[in-house]
């Protein structure tokens, strides 16, 4: 609602005005724990937050200025932008003059970042500290002000700065109508005396669904114009699985040492392939951190649980682990010890999503990355195909396990649709539905068999997630090929600390995968303290799954 006559006249105490600026620092709300006020830093106006992820600076900086314009009564309403990492807010014009005083008031106490934007300007104007007189040079004609306050983890590894600010639009008064300074996702113009209505967070950003906790993205105060549902909206759920392994437990390494007599090929038995380097852990906190729209969860193991997880996880929603015993069709096909056979029964997962990612456990989220990458809005998966291609020919003795699986896989499928696959998957987190697998095990069912059955990876696996049910959804009109910023890194390279420097400098891959498939003991105790100080530092903030 627009300021009323006796509300643009007053000026809110000065002690309102200095809770509402202490609250950009303290109260950054998405369950994080509060922050300690300025910091000890605060000469460089870095503010921090101990649990620090991109929504949680998005929010502290969306409420902190909500705050600061509800004490002048500017009710400010949420607005449908465009930008998915930042907020918007919307004030009418006539509010100008004492906004930009509660603004120059809380920051100035609590200095942040502010930015004029030119919705008509071909590139946005660099934020400046509101501590410099040049910051508020433009301000008093603005249509729009981008303000934020940087937040990091007390570390300094995540620094979140402008792109995670809110924006103020001063929307004029036209006749019954206040009419946007610029275009919007959803409407040009809202009824002046429109009520207040609460829209879900997800309308805000495409980082955000119905499945994400409320004290992470609380519903926000808008518009009735800007509750409709927009074509581009992806409003089903969406689902994560893992598999995963503990190599180090004697009771699983006596249960492969008996099966280990079955194995054909070197790659099939290596113990790097079963090594667990705590990666699970912080793929975890990558969703937590850069994809919080996820629902569920659910971590595939050999009746294994991993030493980090919460005693208590059955009352934290959100994580379940499932059991092999639990998903297999065929009880005689366990114990397993091949990735290719788990995957085949991942569908079977009890209250699994139709959407869902099949992560291994050295895939990792690189950034803030929307479910729009991996699903179109009518629910089609988006696969990734490699720059590599498949050998030709049949399968022979010299074939890997994994060009093997290729290779049965081209052929099944050429003869179901008549078309030849030629490229296998990026180690990119794969986007599968559920019914696609479901119907690829009834069309094939002696493969499928097979698959489930090869207790080490054999020449006749299909590889049902990695590439078989992304093709067999692609030709039954259920997938389509994407592309995404991503880095595959082997762990094994020499210059292994100045890749992992550079992954970690730039933070500008949506995913990233650090496998390792034939590592020396000797080789893996060096890379573990590269990997802990890496992992560390890119994922700071623990998920709630954690002890």
């Amino acid at each position: 609602m627009p300021v009323d006559a006796a509300r643009r006249g007053a000026v809110a105490p000065k002690a309102v005005l200095e809770r509402a600026a202490r609250a950009a620092v303290e109260a950054p709300t998405a369950g994080v724990p509060a922050v300690t006020g300025p910091p000890a830093t605060r000469h460089d106006d870095v503010y921090v937050i101990r649990r620090i992820t991109p929504l949680a600076a998005r929010e502290a900086n969306r409420a902190a200025l909500s705050r600061l314009l509800t004490t002048i009564g500017a009710d400010p309403f949420a607005v449908r932008g465009h930008d998915d990492h930042g907020t918007v807010l919307a004030v009418a014009e006539d509010a100008r003059p004492q906004v930009l005083d509660v603004l120059r008031r809380g920051l100035g106490q609590f200095p942040g970042l502010l930015s004029v934007i030119d919705p008509d300007a071909p590139r946005p104007a660099r934020p400046l500290s509101t501590r410099e007189a040049a910051a508020w040079r433009e301000v008093p004609g603005a249509r729009v002000l981008q303000v934020s306050w940087t937040r990091a983890d007390p570390d300094r590894h995540l620094v979140l700065g402008h792109e995670y600010g809110c924006a103020i639009e001063f929307w004029r008064r036209e006749g019954d109508r206040l009419v946007a300074p610029r275009p919007n996702r959803v409407a040009w113009s809202v009824r002046t005396d429109g009520p207040g209505v609460r829209g879900a967070a997800r309308l805000f950003s495409r980082y955000i669904s119905d499945w994400t906790p409320a004290e992470d993205a609380p519903p926000l105060v808008t518009r009735p114009e800007f509750l409709v549902p927009c074509a581009d909206d992806i409003d089903f759920p969406v689902d994560a699985v893992y598999t995963w392994v503990d190599g180090n437990d004697p009771a699983w390494q006596e249960r492969k040492a008996t099966a280990r007599g079955e194995v054909y090929h070197a790659e099939s038995a290596s113990d790097a392939r079963f090594i667990s380097r705590d990666e699970l852990r912080y793929s975890v906190r990558s969703l937590h951190m850069f994809a919080p729209w996820i629902r569920n969860v659910y971590v595939v193991t050999d009746d294994q649980t991993p030493a980090w997880l919460r005693d208590d996880l059955g009352d934290v929603p959100g994580l379940r682990i499932a059991t092999h015993r639990e998903i297999f069709r065929d009880p005689a096909d366990l114990p397993v010890f091949n990735s290719h056979a788990i995957e085949s029964q991942l569908h079977r997962i009890e209250g699994l999503a139709e959407h869902f990612l099949y992560f291994n456990d050295d895939m990792f989220m690189g950034r803030p990355v929307a479910p729009h990458a991996f699903y179109t809005p009518a629910g089609v998966a988006r696969y990734f195909p490699s720059r590599n291609r498949i050998p030709q020919g049949p399968v022979v003795p010299t074939d890997s396990p994994v060009d093997a699986a290729c290779k049965n896989n081209r052929a099944l499928l050429k003869e179901r649709f008549g078309r030849v696959i030629t490229q296998p998957m990026e180690h990119i987190p794969y986007p599968l539905r559920r019914s696609a697998m479901e119907e690829a095990e009834r069309d094939f069912p002696a493969a499928w068999a097979r698959t489930s059955g090869s207790r080490f990876r054999a020449m006749t696996d299909l590889s049902p997630t990695s590439s078989f049910v992304l093709y067999y959804a692609a030709l039954t009109g259920r997938g389509q090929p994407g592309s995404m910023p991503f880095t595959y890194l082997q762990l094994s390279v020499p210059d292994l600390a100045d890749r992992l420097q550079r992954l970690l400098d730039g933070r500008d891959r949506d995913s990233f995968c650090l496998n390792d498939a034939f590592s020396t003991p000797e080789d893996i105790e060096a890379q573990q303290e590269l990997l802990d100080g890496f992992l560390g530092a890119y994922f700071p903030t623990p998920s709630p799954y954690e002890r």
